[in-house]
């Protein structure tokens, strides 16, 4: 009774709390991460009531099941994004945006938090700075994503955007492993050349391979269905089928075998829609299925982030120091490959914002370190700065994205029209 009970809960709140944001002009998924906040352990949760609200960051962990379905179906209606003849367009601008503003974001932030290195020493070791710097280049698909549908979001910006997204976790991902790899062996002085070069490019191969896999098998299970509401049932069994395979890990010969989520999702949307004629109208059903999915998927993250991280002064000056070196490291390499893949001038002036929002990814990493016995306290210091950055992130970088896209054009006046017509109004619940 108490799961269903704080399913139900989280729901409302996320509901209602968009009744609140509304009129200020915030996006939806503001709106859910307050909610978040709000029903979470620091606020409703302190009551102790179970169901009532979260009573604690291990309560929430309990529905991570949620979490990462919802990412699945994140990441497969971005694979969507791949469609063949949408790529002979902009799919070598995409590529090399996405590479070059992850690349541009890490080093910006690594050079800024080893310059600080040498004002705070040891609250801030150098393989610190080098992990920070690599999960610095990760970017929220969720939000964008979110933000994007919510405001039926069109024109050349939105084209490259998402594509840019998929990509640039890939990018993440490999700098990560690398950059990790080298902090370890900072700490303990031995580097290990197949955990910082082999490993990675194998998740990588690996995700692209089983999500391939699952996709031509999705695609050939799809021809024996007519029905729609058939076909439905059977995106939704096979994006949450390739979730739960994708979370298998193996050794092979002392070298760590495992996949991304992500990415295997991500392909498996890639090729379904590549070679499914009727793709378009199944991916649109499954959008209105998912609505309820992902606004709680964005209540559970609200309520996992820990509040009691502003408590540490040496934290929060850290945690700034990487938030604006991160953002002029994103706005910087948007704005340079943009520029030079001769994009329009809007998407020029305005990609780089969009990619502020950061989120699921980024926090993986973060647990990833944490758990890691070689990286020790830092660990827990890591992850504590990515949870505060994450905060902020994900409050003001919806707000950021939704208001990129207006300046650029690519959120129409009517929807715009319609927001501000409502916002005026009074509110009806």
């Amino acid at each position: 009774m108490a799961t269903i009970l704080s399913v139900s809960i989280a729901l409302a709140a996320g509901l209602f709390m968009t009744r609140v944001t509304k009129p200020l002009g915030l996006p939806s998924v503001t709106a859910y991460l307050i909610a978040g906040i709000l029903i979470g352990p620091y606020c409703l949760g302190r009551l102790g009531i179970s169901g009532l609200g979260f009573t604690s960051i291990e309560n929430v962990g309990e529905y991570k099941i949620i979490s990462d379905v919802a990412l699945g179906f994140i990441a497969f209606t971005i694979g969507n994004e791949f469609r063949l003849s949408q790529l002979k367009k902009i799919g070598g601008q995409a590529t090399f945006i996405g590479i070059w503003q992850a690349v541009v974001a890490t080093l910006c932030v690594d050079v800024a938090l080893i310059g600080l290195h040498f004002a705070l020493g040891d609250k801030l070791p150098i393989p610190m700075a080098v992990i920070l710097g690599a999960i610095a280049a990760a970017t929220a698909p969720a939000a964008t994503l979110m933000v994007v549908r919510q405001y039926k979001a069109k024109g050349k910006l939105t084209d490259l955007l998402l594509p840019i997204v998929a990509i640039d976790d890939a990018v993440g991902l490999i700098i990560f492993a690398i950059s990790f790899g080298v902090a370890k062996a900072m700490v303990n002085g031995e580097f290990s050349f197949i955990a910082i070069a082999v490993e990675p490019i194998l998740e990588i191969v690996c995700s692209l391979l089983l999500g391939t896999l699952m996709g031509v098998l999705f695609t050939v299970c799809e021809k024996f269905f007519n029905s729609n509401s058939k076909r439905l049932c059977l995106s939704i069994t096979f994006v949450m089928l390739t979730v739960a395979i994708s979370m298998l890990e193996f050794e092979i010969g002392g070298v760590h075998i495992g996949f991304s989520a992500l990415l295997v999702c991500m392909m498996l949307g890639t090729m379904f829609c590549n070679l499914c004629d009727f793709s378009a109208e199944i991916m649109d059903k499954t959008d209105k299925w998912t609505v309820p999915l992902f606004a709680l998927f964005f209540v559970l993250s609200g309520s996992e982030l820990e509040l009691d991280v502003f408590a540490d002064v040496a934290i929060v000056g850290i945690g700034v120091a990487y938030i604006v070196s991160r953002i002029f490291g994103k706005y910087v390499g948007a704005y340079a490959s943009s520029k030079i893949t001769k994009c329009d001038p809007l998407t020029q002036k305005y990609l780089g914002i969009t990619l502020m929002p950061q989120a699921g990814v980024a926090l993986g990493m973060s647990v990833t370190v944490m758990a890691s016995t070689e990286i020790g306290e830092i660990g827990v210091i890591i992850r504590n700065i990515i949870l505060f950055s994450v905060l902020i992130y994900e409050l003001f970088g919806p707000v950021m994205t939704k208001w990129a896209l207006s300046k650029a054009g690519e959120i129409s006046p009517k929807d715009l029209g319609k927001e501000r017509k409502n916002r005026e109004a009074p509110a009806k619940v």
